[in-house]
């Protein structure tokens, strides 16, 4: 580490350090008065999912600050209010910072759109850019075991969406729809192309589909033109016994050409945001070479499977791969923060994410 870098991260520690273990939030999440040095902004944003162990996310408002005082530019998270005194709070604050919100939302159900359009009129008036949603919180290949239920899974996915579009279109507020480990890119790409809207699209994970055995840069170019906000990350692979193991790593060191994943991302998309999901976990387990994997994936063959493979046989992590396992819940949030910090730093000093 050269002096410039060291005295980057010392200072940066110093500020976080001091804005949280010193009093960044006083009773019931109080904002501070003032938080002292600031470590160098990026314009990079950061996911509410980057962080399971921290007390911040609970709060927008105090997420907000949080991320502040690592040198985050922007947050994406589930708003914790529908109060107008709150949300005008918040999106002044943000202003303040200069930074940017964008807000994490459920799809409507088939009998509550009303749910969902206060969700969409708090964002607004949050000031919110734009939304974030999934259709599937879980994995497609650990929730499904026939392809009957996938195929529910997809009409009713349809339904919800197209609820959605109405209200979207209404408050002129465009949704990111995530690749949350359950369509493949060209279900997506199927999924935009008839739902039609201008305020529907993409939140575009970097790293999720190599789960479902796409290769990473083919969902990248075929979501690209889609995205309304990504998911930004870098991740390492291992093989195992039924498939492979898959780990979000801080940024670099992974098996994805960031600088090549984030000029696909501009090319179509050029004021797109970039956020940051760093998740802070144990290995995920991809059991390609199960039969329950495949229940579901009725167009999928081997050519998938021999390609994923091969990716990650040429692709060996130099090391064990992370795990949190064991450790306690104060071990947990150091780990986390620590592991968003270095990829902000990553992202400012190597990726061209300084504020300007």
């Amino acid at each position: 580490m050269n002096r410039r870098r060291f005295l980057q991260t010392a200072i940066a520690n110093t500020a976080v350090a001091s804005a949280i273990g010193g009093g960044l939030f006083g009773a019931q999440g109080s904002a501070p008065a003032a938080m002292g040095t600031s470590p160098p902004q990026t314009s990079m944003g950061v996911v509410q999912y980057s962080f399971s162990a921290s007390p911040y996310t609970h709060s927008a408002y105090e997420f907000l600050e949080y991320c502040h005082a690592l040198g985050a530019g922007g947050i994406q998270i589930a708003l914790d209010s529908e109060e107008p005194a709150y949300l005008e709070k918040l999106k002044r604050r943000t202003a303040e910072l200069d930074m940017y919100l964008e807000a994490i939302v459920n799809l409507p159900q088939k009998d509550d759109t009303a749910g969902f359009e206060r969700q969409v009129a708090s964002a607004r008036r949050a000031g919110a850019l734009c939304l974030r949603s999934a259709c599937l919180n879980g994995r497609r290949y650990e929730t499904f075991t026939s392809l009957d239920d996938w195929r529910r899974f997809v009409a009713l996915s349809h339904q919800r969406i197209a609820l959605a579009v109405p209200i979207l279109e209404k408050y002129r507020l465009p949704l990111g729809i995530e690749n949350h480990k359950d369509w493949t890119a060209d279900e997506m790409v199927a999924l935009f192309e008839q739902h039609s809207s201008e305020f529907l699209g993409a939140c575009l994970d970097t790293g999720n589909n190599i789960s479902l055995l796409d290769a990473p840069m083919e969902v990248i170019e075929k979501l690209a033109p889609f995205a309304v906000t990504t998911h930004f990350k870098d991740m390492a692979v291992k093989d195992a016994p039924e498939g492979f193991l898959l780990s979000e790593v801080p940024l670099d060191q992974g098996v994805l050409d960031l600088n090549k994943v984030m000029n696909t991302i501009r090319t179509p998309r050029p004021r797109i945001r970039f956020n940051l999901e760093m998740i802070t976990r144990d290995p995920l387990k991809i059991p390609c070479l199960t039969d329950r994997y495949w229940a579901t994936f009725p167009d999928r063959d081997g050519i998938y499977l021999a390609r994923t493979l091969r990716f990650v046989h040429d692709h060996p992590p130099p090391g064990p791969l992370p795990r949190i396992s064991g450790l306690d819940q104060e071990a947990r949030r150091g780990q986390e923060e620590d592991n968003v910090k270095q990829c902000l730093a990553f992202a400012r000093q190597s990726l061209g994410f300084q504020k300007t």
